[in-house]
């Protein structure tokens, strides 16, 4: 750490003693002026997060952590800035606008060395320090913020696809899954995660996949669902696939598609009909498929 560092943290340093209220109501102030109550925060929480930061800061820069690793280094204020920054991702703030948030701070400490110094070279170093250490952490909030919706992206994602495909109790022992929409391998996951939890919870003998409302079945959408099919079966339970309309039937054996090993009916009544009738007739479950 060179002189002009270590003197313009001892001034950072002392005007965040002295004037930290003033730093954290000052930062409040201009992120108020940004619209960061537009992310869904109240004012009490901006303070509150001022004051945690600009504590941490505080902390942060009396070790001999450098200052371009100090936000990255110091636990305490890696972590305030990247809660600020998920909390932003989640209240819908643009992440230019968390980044600019973060950098507000700038204008807050630079004002406090203000009324702690009037020295010219002094509030120059104080100023590159500063522009070092937030410049990271507006580089690792903005970082944060893009993580943080991503992930929230993926599990809203998640959740549209469990309510895209039910599992739903037709009959006692009897579980269906009607599919909408495009089968792809995400959502084959999740129809078959959900469909093996049901099938244990219930003790469930038949499920059927429903593809009705599947505009098209090409080579991709029969191995999802083969792999689906044979994942209930390791479960002891039979699989029947129903919703083959005529094109749906012409495009699978136009593709020569082996579908021969698998019950299918034309429509969800017919399959519901076929699966009472096996379990009605245990004897029936090793009968040649062709036969049911």
């Amino acid at each position: 750490m060179n002189i002009d560092e270590a003197e313009a943290r001892h001034h950072l340093c002392g005007a965040l003693r002295e004037h930290a209220e003033y730093v954290a109501d000052r930062w409040v102030h201009l992120q108020k002026e940004q619209a960061a109550l537009d992310a869904g925060l109240t004012e009490a929480q901006l303070r509150e997060e001022a004051d945690v930061l600009v504590e941490q800061l505080s902390s942060g820069l009396h070790g001999d952590l450098a200052a371009d690793r100090l936000v990255t280094a110091h636990a305490g204020l890696r972590q305030a800035v990247t809660e600020l920054s998920l909390r932003r991702a989640r209240g819908g703030a643009a992440p230019s606008a968390t980044a600019l948030a973060v950098l507000a701070l700038k204008d807050a400490l630079l004002e406090a060395v203000e009324r702690r110094t009037s020295d010219a070279a002094s509030l120059y170093s104080a100023a590159l320090l500063i522009n070092r250490v937030l410049d990271a952490a507006g580089a690792l909030s903005f970082a944060t913020y893009v993580e943080g919706r991503e992930e929230i992206i993926r599990r809203q994602s998640r959740q549209l696809l469990e309510v895209s495909t039910p599992v739903v109790q037709l009959w006692d022992r009897v579980l269906a899954v009607p599919l909408v929409g495009t089968l792809d391998t995400s959502r084959t996951q999740v129809v078959m995660e959900n469909l093996l939890g049901a099938i244990e919870s219930s003790e469930a003998q038949v499920a059927i996949i429903d593809i009705t409302g599947v505009p098209t079945v090409d080579t991709a959408v029969a191995h999802h669902l083969m792999q689906t099919v044979n994942a209930v079966r390791l479960m002891g339970a039979d699989c029947f696939i129903s919703g083959i309309r005529p094109p749906i039937a012409q495009t699978i054996a136009q593709l020569g598609i082996d579908l021969s090993a698998i019950v299918t009916r034309a429509t969800l009544s017919d399959a519901l009909e076929a699966a009472i009738a096996l379990i009605a007739s245990p004897a029936n479950r090793t009968i040649p498929v062709a036969a049911r």
